[in-house]
């Protein structure tokens, strides 16, 4: 017996169905495959990073798995919640009048959506929501199985633009930041130089190009100066040779002073890997973002305008403040020194960060990535769906601004925000974990597990032996236990301890970002 829209599954043809189902495992499969290959070939290239971040994607991928899954299993039981008509003519993206005149437009845009999709809908009722409803006093269903199916759409492409989008910038962003490798070469190249080691040079201050660069006095004029040329700056060379120089020098005299031959380049780009397995991920805060903006995509609130300029001024916001950090910099050396005895070496503290925590900044992009990909999904979802002529889509004088907004906040952070958190976040008191190379890090972790199991034996070990010291005989009580007074158990004691406190300093360094 076939049903309203069609046979069911017991009357569709066997090769049908058997087609469909090829089809679609075929084509997850292929997807998990590249997943596992591009895997494979990380870690083959001891990209750790990267294949931590591809796993999140994997994750997020899972994620939106199963919000689609809930979605199939639980709409017919979602569109069969009713509610009374009136609610249902309040807080509307699109005004009734604009219903009638723009639904020629959307079928026609729904049927080229969806024609790759079998059926109308991802899942379709037998029965129909909006009789049942209206059986109950014309009630209307709390949402359509038609809107159900558009808004689970709309989830799948906004997980996708995210992705895409985080790694665009990380691609674009990691091209300029590795476009500094010569300056990290000349710099390895002159301290192998024997005669410029032995080399002894005096720095005037004031004629350094850092400083004469980025100090701009003393006062209140020259902080607001210093705020307005941080703001200018990010557009145009934000991070110059000498400012590389001056930073690196900088960051090794701080946390690695026993080996001015670092190669600080290769450390920034291990962790700004490290750092783009966060930002690729969709966090709680951010799918908040997403509901909160679908509750205010009132009609006449243009809210998907007014929402494009958050992305645009933390960006910023963001990047003013990073090239502030580089001014206060050279201010403290220009007030403190005249002239220094070999390289100039700037302090990096986190007082110099917002609320001393520099890893806000990294919160800050990935908001910035996150709502700029939300724009642009938003606006191709919409053009896709219904239409360029929709109500949704809003005027002409409301969709160019954004576009150009969204097309600016991902240059701008892929070419200077972007390199500019890569160098400046390095000039906190703390350093990272990607200080040590891969292999060195796994040993660490591996020696401070070892080292907190032995701890952990000989702490039972220590309690069974007293408790067999409380019951022993009486002729025995003034003397002590051969195992407690033999000089290798003394020695042993010792070297576990230092190995446990060793051990305790390197998890905090490689584990908690490594604190001076």
């Amino acid at each position: 017996m076939a049903a309203k829209d069609g046979p069911t599954l017991e009357y569709t043809p066997t090769w049908v169905v058997a087609v469909v189902c090829s089809v679609i495992v075929a084509i997850s499969l292929a997807v998990e495959r590249l997943l596992h290959c591009t895997g494979k070939y990380l870690k083959k290239k001891n990209q750790k990073p990267l294949f931590q971040a591809l796993q999140k994607i994997k994750e997020e991928l899972m994620l939106l798995g199963f919000i689609s899954l809930l979605l199939t299993v639980f709409q017919t039981r979602i569109a069969k919640i009713c509610m009374p008509k009136n609610f249902a003519n309040k807080w509307l993206p699109c005004k009734l009048k604009d219903a009638s005149s723009s639904s020629s437009t959307t079928t026609h845009f729904q049927t080229l959506f969806t024609s790759f999709i079998p059926g109308r809908l991802l899942s379709e009722a037998t029965t129909t929501p909006k009789d049942y409803c209206a059986e109950k006093g014309g009630k209307v269903p709390l949402l359509s199985l038609t809107a159900l199916h558009h808004l689970h759409i709309f989830i799948f492409v906004l997980a996708v633009v995210h992705v895409t989008f985080c790694a665009l910038t990380i691609l674009f962003g990691g091209a300029k930041i590795r476009q500094w490798r010569h300056w990290e070469d000349s710099i390895l190249k002159k301290e192998n130089n024997p005669e410029e080691v032995l080399k002894t040079n005096f720095t005037q201050v004031q004629d350094h190009d850092f400083i004469r660069n980025h100090f701009l006095g003393i006062g209140k004029d020259s902080a607001l100066l210093g705020w307005v040329h941080s703001f200018f700056k990010q557009f145009y060379g934000s991070v110059t040779k000498t400012d590389y120089l001056t930073m690196r020098q900088g960051f090794i005299m701080t946390h690695c002073r026993g080996n001015p031959q670092f190669n600080f380049h290769k450390y920034m780009i291990r962790a700004l890997e490290a750092d783009f397995r966060k930002v690729v991920g969709i966090s709680w805060y951010l799918w908040l973002f997403v509901v909160i903006f679908l509750l205010l995509n009132v009609a006449g609130w243009h809210a998907y305008f007014w929402i494009a300029f958050i992305p645009f001024i933390l960006l910023l916001a963001v990047g003013s403040k990073l090239e502030h950090v580089i001014i206060q910099l050279a201010q403290e050396i220009a007030e403190k020194h005249v002239a220094i005895a070999g390289a100039l070496v700037v302090q990096p503290s986190d007082n110099h960060f917002w609320f001393h925590r520099p890893r806000i900044v990294l919160l800050l992009i990935h908001i910035i990535l996150f709502q700029n990909s939300f724009e642009l999904a938003f606006f191709f979802w919409i053009w896709v769906q219904y239409g360029f002529d929709s109500c949704i889509m809003g005027e002409i004088g409301y969709i160019i601004p954004r576009l150009v907004i969204g097309v600016f906040v991902q240059f701008v952070c892929s070419y200077s925000t972007l390199p500019l958190y890569a160098i400046v976040t390095q000039m906190g008191s703390s350093f990272k974990k990607a200080i040590f190379e891969e292999h060195i890090q796994e040993g660490l972790v591996g020696w401070a597990q070892t080292a907190k199991k032995k701890k952990g034996l000989r702490k039972a070990a220590n309690g069974s032996t007293t408790t067999t010291t409380r019951g022993s005989t009486t002729h025995a009580s003034g003397q002590m236990s051969p195992k407690e007074t033999t000089p290798l158990a003394i020695q042993m004691s010792e070297a576990s301890a230092m190995e446990e406190g060793n051990a305790g300093e390197i998890t905090a360094a490689t584990l908690y970002g490594g604190h001076r």
